[in-house]
């Protein structure tokens, strides 16, 4: 730990979220605490933590008031968390014709987020500072594990125009303090390539944080090219919001020289699991309660598979209480050697984001095209399918009285980004069928890998 870097963890980053009204630093030391307790401690704790949280909302929020009254639900009453199978599955549907009634009263002041989700539905949804303390405390936990913390260089490799969108001069300050820089995941070009991997070596992070895809690419990139990033000392790659594949996970490894942290969670449901260093993937049990189910909603046992349904207890100023992800994991019942005792999440399946080909050959993360249409009005659910690198279709679930300049809405940013000449269609449609797996694949590329306009 270098005198810098413990200034910044043990210092700044303190205050900066005393600033930000935040109770990142209390909740991330009472987590490193509690992973060490065993299962049935934890079990207490997580049971504790439920039963204050429902009755909270139960008090506090008009939609679980109503709903509890309506299902003779009393939440003080909760001894186990098999008590949540009396409230129903909550799904994004629900969330947007409720909204309102889901924020709390007298709640303090919401932040606006929205979100494309594994399903491809938009959705729209708020977050309140115990959330993201929550979350930034799990996730500080998780690099921890791997012997990296707040203050060691960084390199991001990421896409949400949250990010991209706000590197003002303050917020540019703040990376530069917390030596923290961002690469654009949008446009994967081999110009952009090129200068990532130089970055790299010039920059020499101790870890880096990214999409799966992306950073597979960038190694596969490196590795063709016989640019060396495995002796720059990356400690370890850490990589979320996507599924990880096998090759990938090989890929980025060979590259850097270093082992590959995998992370699961969402903006919506929040940070859910991560991979420590013996190999699991441990849920964040203290505030997350994670269910498996079937297509009939009923809760599986550990080893089966069925749809992830996640209940956040530091959401309760707009609460997300049994959630479905869209996501297809298990659970498993075993302890892990690492000595923690947080249940482990077996698998998550799904949840991939694919590239799209733009027509002069750039390649484009599928989350380009996926930001323009989760933040159009109208837009119930989407799936964008490659033809060819000429020729891109758009499903479109939206009600007929909606359907008035969604077209233009569509097909002037998806030009901007994949060129003028390319088609794009847009097809109504009732419904978008899942997958074989229960996902839904927002992006679909009919191309071959590495096809580009000599393809076409």
């Amino acid at each position: 730990m270098s005198l810098y870097q413990k200034a910044v963890a043990e210092i700044i980053f303190p205050l900066h979220e005393k600033l930000k009204k935040h109770d990142t630093r209390a909740l991330h030391r009472n987590l490193e605490c509690s992973q060490w307790f065993d299962a049935q401690q934890l079990a207490a704790l997580q049971v504790a933590n439920l039963r204050h949280f429902l009755a909270r909302i139960g008090e506090t929020v008009p939609y679980y008031r109503q709903l509890f009254a309506e299902r003779a639900f009393d939440p003080r009453a909760v001894t186990s968390v098999a008590d949540l199978r009396a409230l129903p599955l909550l799904d994004k549907a629900t969330i947007r014709a409720n909204s309102e009634a889901m924020k709390a009263n007298g709640g303090a002041r919401l932040k606006r987020f929205n979100t494309g989700g594994s399903s491809g539905e938009p959705l729209i949804f708020y977050l309140g500072n115990e959330r993201i303390s929550h979350d930034v405390a799990a996730k500080r936990r998780a690099t921890r594990w791997w012997g990296v913390d707040i203050g060691d260089p960084e390199i991001v490799v990421w896409g949400s125009p949250i990010e991209l969108g706000a590197q003002d001069r303050m917020r540019l300050l703040r990376d530069k303090v917390f030596r923290t820089e961002l690469l654009s995941a949008f446009e994967m070009s081999e110009k952009n390539l090129d200068f990532f991997a130089r970055r790299i070596r010039s920059r020499r992070p101790r870890m880096l944080f990214g999409y799966p895809s992306a950073l597979a690419l960038l190694a596969e990139h490196a590795m063709a090219g016989g640019l060396r990033l495995d002796d720059v000392g990356v400690q370890v790659v850490f990589v979320t919001s996507e599924r990880l594949y096998d090759h990938q996970r090989q890929a980025i490894e060979n590259a850097f020289g270093c082992p590959v942290a995998n992370g699961y969670g969402g903006r919506d449901a929040g940070f859910i699991a991560h991979q420590c260093t013996s190999g699991s993937m441990h849920i964040s049990a203290e505030h997350i309660v994670l269910e498996i189910v079937d297509g009939s909603g009923r809760v599986v046992d550990p080893g089966e598979s069925g749809e992830i349904v996640v209940t956040h207890l530091c959401t309760g100023e707009f609460p997300f209480v049994r959630y479905r992800t869209g996501d297809v994991g298990s659970l498993s019942d075993e302890t892990c050697a690492c000595g923690r005792g947080l249940p482990v999440l077996a698998s998550v399946e799904g949840r991939t984001t694919d590239f799209v080909i733009a027509s002069d050959g750039t390649v484009l993360h599928g989350l380009a095209l996926i930001y323009v249409l989760r933040d159009i009005a109208g837009v119930e659910a989407f799936r964008i399918v490659q033809e060819s690198v000429r020729h891109t279709r758009v499903e479109v679930v939206a009600d007929r009285a909606r359907r008035i300049g969604l077209k233009q809405a569509i097909e002037e940013p998806f030009r901007q980004r994949l060129g003028q000449d390319v088609e794009i269609s847009v097809d109504y449609v009732e419904t978008i069928p899942r997958e074989k797996s229960g996902k839904y694949r927002y992006v679909v590329s009919r191309l071959a890998p590495g096809q580009g306009l000599n393809n076409a």
